[in-house]
């Protein structure tokens, strides 16, 4: 089953002692297309601070009551690495919190661990972005020892579509399935679709531009006329 990220924005993260905030963005890797990374908010008893949260530390969702259960403690969240959202992650940064958590690296990770409905497990580190910084966070960034392959799902999904031989529209939202792999960008297309929604499968994407704020996607306008509008009921 695949899930619309943008209907997944606000669910609450709940420890195993209570609430800790609610997700206000994604983070995912153009180069795997895995979601790395949930931002949180938390509330008053954190004074609102963002924490990062890996897919590795959630548990069975509740759909009913939109709440991701994850095997943390409060106390492991509020001890946690502070992290600077106004700048990209850094390598260093990223081992901090694998260090603290307790989460595998890279070399130890795999995918395919969400095999019972979104259910957490081993994944690589990265980090999310949420709308107040994306601006920031996507600037152009070339420096060594930062995750630059990272994006964040809310300023992304404002970004420009390029197909091969013209603008297929705007990107609009993202579909996942159960173990955290994004398969699917969703774009608002233009005119030539009729202004209606259509699903791109995002391992035809050639790259996504921080610099011109686009997607840039390998079929033609006319390969996609004979594709069917994308509908959310179907999903």
């Amino acid at each position: 089953m695949l899930h619309s990220l943008h209907r997944l924005l606000g669910y609450s993260i709940g420890a195993t002692d209570g609430e800790i905030g609610h997700v206000t963005d994604f983070c995912f890797d153009d180069k795997t297309w895995n979601v790395r990374y949930l931002v949180v908010e938390t509330g008053n008893w954190l004074f609102g601070r963002k924490v990062l949260i890996s897919p590795v530390a959630l548990q069975q969702p509740n759909w009913d009551q939109k709440t991701f259960p994850v095997n943390l403690t409060k106390e492991q969240v509020k001890s946690s690495p502070d992290v600077n959202l106004n700048q990209p992650l850094s390598l260093e940064q990223t081992e901090g919190l694998y260090t603290h958590y307790s989460w595998p690296y890279p070399e130890e990770s795999g995918i395919g661990f969400m095999t019972s409905g979104m259910v957490g497990g081993v994944v690589a580190p990265g980090i999310p972005l949420d709308e107040r910084i994306s601006d920031e966070l996507h600037q152009s960034n070339s420096g060594e020892g930062h995750e630059n392959h990272l994006h964040g799902v809310k300023h992304t999904t404002r970004y420009d579509v390029q197909g091969a031989d013209g603008l297929i529209g705007e990107a609009t939202d993202f579909l996942v399935d159960e173990n955290w792999h994004i398969t699917s960008l969703v774009v608002d297309a233009g005119s030539w679709f009729n202004n209606k929604k259509i699903q791109l499968d995002v391992h035809s994407i050639q790259r996504v531009e921080r610099e011109s704020s686009a997607i840039y996607y390998s079929e033609s306008l006319d390969l996609l006329k004979g594709r069917q509008e994308f509908n959310y009921n179907a999903v």
